[in-house]
Protein backbone atom coordinates (compact mmCIF):
# COMPACT_ATOMS: atom_id res chain seq x y z
CA UNK A 1 0.00 0.00 0.00
CA UNK A 2 1.27 3.55 -0.74
CA UNK A 3 2.25 5.99 1.75
CA UNK A 4 0.58 8.77 2.22
CA UNK A 5 3.66 11.32 0.82
CA UNK A 6 2.94 9.08 -2.37
CA UNK A 7 -0.82 9.91 -2.25
CA UNK A 8 -0.60 13.38 -2.04
CA UNK A 9 2.37 13.23 -4.81
CA UNK A 10 0.39 11.30 -6.97
CA UNK A 11 -2.95 14.04 -6.06
CA UNK A 12 -0.74 16.61 -6.83
CA UNK A 13 0.48 16.05 -10.22
CA UNK A 14 -3.11 15.68 -11.22
CA UNK A 15 -4.98 18.99 -12.60
CA UNK A 16 -7.54 20.47 -11.09
CA UNK A 17 -10.47 20.91 -13.48
CA UNK A 18 -12.01 24.43 -13.81
CA UNK A 19 -15.89 23.52 -15.33
CA UNK A 20 -17.16 26.39 -16.99
CA UNK A 21 -20.56 26.62 -16.93
CA UNK A 22 -21.24 30.41 -18.39
CA UNK A 23 -19.22 33.47 -19.70
CA UNK A 24 -18.61 37.00 -19.31
CA UNK A 25 -19.63 40.06 -21.03
CA UNK A 26 -18.20 39.44 -24.62
CA UNK A 27 -16.29 42.85 -24.72
CA UNK A 28 -14.75 42.05 -20.94
CA UNK A 29 -13.63 38.41 -22.01
CA UNK A 30 -11.97 40.20 -24.91
CA UNK A 31 -9.86 43.12 -22.29
CA UNK A 32 -9.97 41.11 -19.26
CA UNK A 33 -10.09 36.99 -19.66
CA UNK A 34 -13.27 35.04 -18.83
CA UNK A 35 -14.42 33.25 -15.21
CA UNK A 36 -11.87 30.23 -16.19
CA UNK A 37 -8.89 32.70 -16.38
CA UNK A 38 -9.82 34.28 -13.37
CA UNK A 39 -10.23 31.46 -10.64
CA UNK A 40 -6.82 29.68 -12.75
CA UNK A 41 -5.26 32.88 -11.60
CA UNK A 42 -6.56 32.61 -8.21
CA UNK A 43 -5.68 29.05 -7.41
CA UNK A 44 -2.23 29.71 -8.12
CA UNK A 45 0.29 29.21 -11.20
CA UNK A 46 2.18 26.26 -9.99
CA UNK A 47 -1.22 24.15 -9.61
CA UNK A 48 -2.11 22.42 -13.11
CA UNK A 49 -5.25 23.09 -14.52
CA UNK A 50 -7.87 21.37 -17.08
CA UNK A 51 -10.20 23.78 -18.13
CA UNK A 52 -13.84 22.28 -20.16
CA UNK A 53 -17.24 24.02 -20.61
CA UNK A 54 -20.12 21.49 -18.94
CA UNK A 55 -22.37 22.75 -21.83
CA UNK A 56 -20.42 21.14 -24.34
CA UNK A 57 -19.85 17.90 -22.88
CA UNK A 58 -21.69 14.45 -23.36
CA UNK A 59 -19.90 13.11 -20.40
CA UNK A 60 -17.08 14.29 -17.36
CA UNK A 61 -13.85 13.35 -16.76
CA UNK A 62 -13.20 9.94 -14.43
CA UNK A 63 -12.89 11.27 -11.30
CA UNK A 64 -9.32 9.35 -10.66
CA UNK A 65 -7.75 11.71 -13.38
CA UNK A 66 -8.41 14.87 -11.82
CA UNK A 67 -7.28 16.23 -7.99
CA UNK A 68 -10.55 18.19 -7.97
CA UNK A 69 -13.29 20.81 -9.86
CA UNK A 70 -14.17 24.30 -9.62
CA UNK A 71 -17.06 25.06 -11.07
CA UNK A 72 -17.66 28.39 -12.42
CA UNK A 73 -20.87 30.79 -11.97
CA UNK A 74 -22.85 31.53 -14.98
CA UNK A 75 -26.34 33.89 -16.25
CA UNK A 76 -27.84 30.69 -16.47
CA UNK A 77 -30.49 30.07 -13.89
CA UNK A 78 -30.60 26.35 -11.86
CA UNK A 79 -34.07 26.36 -11.89
CA UNK A 80 -34.62 26.11 -15.52
CA UNK A 81 -32.85 22.60 -15.33
CA UNK A 82 -31.22 22.43 -18.42
CA UNK A 83 -30.17 19.20 -19.54
CA UNK A 84 -26.73 19.88 -19.26
CA UNK A 85 -27.06 21.08 -16.09
CA UNK A 86 -28.77 17.94 -14.73
CA UNK A 87 -25.77 15.87 -15.98
CA UNK A 88 -23.52 18.38 -14.55
CA UNK A 89 -25.61 18.04 -10.78
CA UNK A 90 -25.56 14.06 -11.09
CA UNK A 91 -21.60 14.11 -11.50
CA UNK A 92 -20.65 16.70 -8.56
CA UNK A 93 -23.32 13.70 -6.34
CA UNK A 94 -20.64 11.46 -7.40
CA UNK A 95 -17.63 14.06 -7.00
CA UNK A 96 -19.23 14.19 -3.61
CA UNK A 97 -19.52 10.47 -2.80
CA UNK A 98 -16.00 9.57 -3.88
CA UNK A 99 -14.88 12.56 -1.54
CA UNK A 100 -13.15 14.30 -4.67
CA UNK A 101 -12.68 18.16 -3.62
CA UNK A 102 -15.80 20.23 -5.37
CA UNK A 103 -15.67 23.87 -4.87
CA UNK A 104 -18.80 25.67 -6.48
CA UNK A 105 -19.09 29.10 -6.85
CA UNK A 106 -22.24 31.45 -7.08
CA UNK A 107 -24.15 29.19 -9.81
CA UNK A 108 -22.04 26.36 -8.88
CA UNK A 109 -22.37 26.75 -5.41
CA UNK A 110 -26.45 26.65 -6.46
CA UNK A 111 -25.95 23.87 -8.59
CA UNK A 112 -24.13 21.87 -5.67
CA UNK A 113 -26.71 22.25 -3.33
CA UNK A 114 -29.64 21.65 -5.50
CA UNK A 115 -27.71 17.95 -6.66
CA UNK A 116 -27.46 17.10 -2.64
CA UNK A 117 -31.01 17.85 -2.20
CA UNK A 118 -31.02 21.48 -1.34
CA UNK A 119 -33.39 24.23 -2.70
CA UNK A 120 -32.70 26.92 -5.11
CA UNK A 121 -34.93 29.80 -6.41
CA UNK A 122 -35.06 33.73 -7.23
CA UNK A 123 -34.70 36.14 -4.53
CA UNK A 124 -37.36 37.83 -3.56
CA UNK A 125 -35.49 40.97 -3.29
CA UNK A 126 -34.28 40.60 -6.79
CA UNK A 127 -30.45 40.88 -7.92
CA UNK A 128 -27.89 41.35 -5.16
CA UNK A 129 -24.79 43.33 -6.71
CA UNK A 130 -21.33 44.65 -5.25
CA UNK A 131 -19.35 44.53 -2.37
CA UNK A 132 -20.98 42.63 0.93
CA UNK A 133 -19.49 41.81 4.18
CA UNK A 134 -19.50 38.06 4.68
CA UNK A 135 -20.14 36.93 8.64
CA UNK A 136 -18.33 33.58 9.25
CA UNK A 137 -20.41 30.74 11.20
CA UNK A 138 -18.73 29.32 14.24
CA UNK A 139 -18.04 26.00 12.62
CA UNK A 140 -16.10 27.93 9.90
CA UNK A 141 -13.67 27.57 12.67
CA UNK A 142 -13.42 24.23 12.03
CA UNK A 143 -13.17 23.89 8.02
CA UNK A 144 -10.32 23.41 6.03
CA UNK A 145 -10.69 26.74 4.08
CA UNK A 146 -11.89 28.73 6.43
CA UNK A 147 -9.31 28.77 9.03
CA UNK A 148 -7.43 31.63 10.04
CA UNK A 149 -9.88 34.30 7.84
CA UNK A 150 -11.21 36.85 9.35
CA UNK A 151 -14.77 36.14 10.93
CA UNK A 152 -16.30 39.56 8.82
CA UNK A 153 -14.36 39.89 5.04
CA UNK A 154 -15.76 41.66 2.25
CA UNK A 155 -16.65 39.89 -0.93
CA UNK A 156 -18.08 40.35 -4.47
CA UNK A 157 -21.23 39.10 -5.83
CA UNK A 158 -23.81 39.25 -8.37
CA UNK A 159 -26.43 37.00 -8.24
CA UNK A 160 -30.40 36.32 -8.84
CA UNK A 161 -30.98 33.00 -7.23
CA UNK A 162 -30.17 31.39 -4.03
CA UNK A 163 -29.55 28.62 -2.08
CA UNK A 164 -32.92 28.84 0.05
CA UNK A 165 -32.64 25.54 1.49
CA UNK A 166 -29.52 23.89 2.16
CA UNK A 167 -28.69 20.08 1.25
CA UNK A 168 -29.56 17.88 4.09
CA UNK A 169 -26.47 17.31 6.55
CA UNK A 170 -24.56 20.46 4.81
CA UNK A 171 -22.68 23.06 6.97
CA UNK A 172 -23.87 26.31 6.77
CA UNK A 173 -20.17 28.40 7.10
CA UNK A 174 -21.13 31.60 6.38
CA UNK A 175 -23.85 34.62 5.82
CA UNK A 176 -23.97 38.10 5.03
CA UNK A 177 -26.97 40.89 5.52
CA UNK A 178 -29.01 39.50 2.35
CA UNK A 179 -27.96 35.91 2.19
CA UNK A 180 -28.37 33.74 5.29
CA UNK A 181 -25.94 30.79 3.06
CA UNK A 182 -23.49 32.24 1.76
CA UNK A 183 -21.09 29.45 1.88
CA UNK A 184 -21.50 25.97 3.15
CA UNK A 185 -19.90 22.70 3.36
CA UNK A 186 -21.01 19.13 2.59
CA UNK A 187 -19.91 16.31 3.00
CA UNK A 188 -15.57 16.36 3.97
CA UNK A 189 -14.44 18.57 0.97
CA UNK A 190 -17.47 19.86 -1.02
CA UNK A 191 -17.91 23.71 -0.75
CA UNK A 192 -20.70 26.19 -2.55
CA UNK A 193 -19.71 30.11 -2.41
CA UNK A 194 -22.01 32.26 -3.40
CA UNK A 195 -20.10 35.05 -3.69
CA UNK A 196 -17.28 35.23 -6.46
CA UNK A 197 -13.57 34.91 -4.91
CA UNK A 198 -12.13 35.22 -8.70
CA UNK A 199 -13.54 38.85 -9.12
CA UNK A 200 -11.25 41.75 -8.43
CA UNK A 201 -12.73 45.01 -7.24
CA UNK A 202 -12.38 46.34 -11.28
CA UNK A 203 -14.43 43.28 -12.37
CA UNK A 204 -16.92 44.07 -9.98
CA UNK A 205 -17.41 47.55 -10.83
CA UNK A 206 -17.89 46.14 -14.63
CA UNK A 207 -20.84 44.22 -13.68
CA UNK A 208 -22.30 47.13 -11.75
CA UNK A 209 -21.90 48.90 -14.66
CA UNK A 210 -23.68 46.66 -16.78
CA UNK A 211 -26.19 45.08 -14.59
CA UNK A 212 -27.40 48.26 -13.19
CA UNK A 213 -30.00 50.55 -15.01
CA UNK A 214 -30.67 53.40 -12.49
CA UNK A 215 -27.44 55.47 -13.09
CA UNK A 216 -27.70 56.57 -9.52
CA UNK A 217 -27.91 53.67 -8.12
CA UNK A 218 -24.86 52.07 -10.12
CA UNK A 219 -22.24 54.65 -9.18
CA UNK A 220 -23.51 54.29 -5.31
CA UNK A 221 -22.22 50.91 -5.60
CA UNK A 222 -19.30 51.10 -7.96
CA UNK A 223 -17.91 53.58 -4.88
CA UNK A 224 -18.93 50.97 -2.54
CA UNK A 225 -16.53 48.08 -3.98
CA UNK A 226 -13.71 47.21 -2.13
CA UNK A 227 -11.02 44.82 -2.85
CA UNK A 228 -11.31 41.42 -1.26
CA UNK A 229 -7.73 40.07 -0.63
CA UNK A 230 -9.49 37.14 1.96
CA UNK A 231 -12.39 35.71 -0.82
CA UNK A 232 -9.52 35.79 -3.06
CA UNK A 233 -7.21 33.84 -1.17
CA UNK A 234 -9.96 30.84 -0.29
CA UNK A 235 -8.89 29.75 -4.04
CA UNK A 236 -5.40 29.28 -2.79
CA UNK A 237 -6.77 27.59 -0.06
CA UNK A 238 -9.00 25.05 -1.83
CA UNK A 239 -6.32 24.44 -4.29
CA UNK A 240 -4.08 22.97 -1.49
CA UNK A 241 -6.98 20.85 -0.54
CA UNK A 242 -7.01 19.51 -4.09
CA UNK A 243 -3.55 19.23 -4.28
CA UNK A 244 -2.81 17.72 -1.40
CA UNK A 245 -6.07 15.90 -0.21
CA UNK A 246 -6.10 13.71 2.40
CA UNK A 247 -9.63 11.98 3.33
CA UNK A 248 -8.79 11.33 6.97
CA UNK A 249 -7.70 14.60 7.90
CA UNK A 250 -10.11 16.22 6.05
CA UNK A 251 -12.61 14.55 8.06
CA UNK A 252 -11.02 14.99 11.27
CA UNK A 253 -10.77 18.42 10.55
CA UNK A 254 -14.29 18.90 10.14
CA UNK A 255 -15.27 16.82 12.81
Amino acid sequence: MPDASTTNARTASKPILIMQVGNTFPDLRRSAGDFDDWISAGLGRQRPVLRMDAREMPAFPHLSDIAGVVVSGSSAMVTDREPWSERLAAWLRACVEAHTPVLGICYGHQLLAHALGGRVDYRREGMEIGTEDIALADAAGQDPLFTATPPIFPAQMTHSQSVLKLPPGAVRLASSRHEPNQAFRAGTCAWGFQFHPEFSAAIMREYIARRVASQDQADALASAVRDTPDAAGLLKKFAAVASGANVASLEQACA
